[in-house]
Formats: structure tokens, C-alpha cells, sequence
């Protein structure tokens, strides 16, 4: 089961994802954001960077726009020298 585990936003609507396996991949959210109305609230950083993941390992903001972790995990690019460290 893929689930998330620890989320970091970055800047140009990326997110930095670190999975249940601890793989860190990057996500871009600016497609979403432009393409799904549903998306279109995370255009303001204040939002965007609200970013959590909840009590199943998803993505989310708020109980209505979040990320299936399947389609995220796909969709993302693993990286490396990201850090989750602030």
C-alpha cells in the first residue's frame, strides 16, 4: 500500500513527499492547480502551504482537495538533496 508520510511544500507549487517505504519524490502541483477547479485554491501560498497529510497517508489541505497517494506517487519523480529538515 503506498501511503505518505511526511510532506514538505516547496517553491513553484512542488511538494516534497517522503513515503511509508522512504522514498522522497517530488510532486508538481502547478498542472492540477491549472487544469482542476477543485485545485484552484492552492494558486494562494498561504494555502498551498498547508499542506499535511492525514490520519490514512494522503496528501491533503482540507477534507475536499487532497491527492490519491497512487496517483501521486506516480506522478512524482524521485530526488535527491531535498531536505525535510527546515
Amino acid at each position: 500500500m503506498i501511503r505518505a508520510k511526511d510532506v514538505k511544500p516547496l517553491k513553484n507549487y512542488l511538494i516534497l513527499v517522503r513515503f511509508v517505504n522512504d522514498e522522497e519524490r517530488v510532486f508538481n502541483c502547478h498542472p492540477l492547480i491549472t487544469d482542476d477547479k477543485l485545485f484552484s485554491k492552492l494558486m494562494d501560498p498561504n494555502y498551498f502551504n498547508k499542506v499535511h497529510i492525514d490520519e490514512m497517508g494522503i496528501v491533503c489541505w482540507d477534507e475536499a482537495t487532497d491527492i490519491n497517494p497512487y496517483y501521486l506517487y506516480e506522478e512524482s519523480q524521485a530526488v535527491s538533496g531535498f531536505s525535510f529538515a527546515s
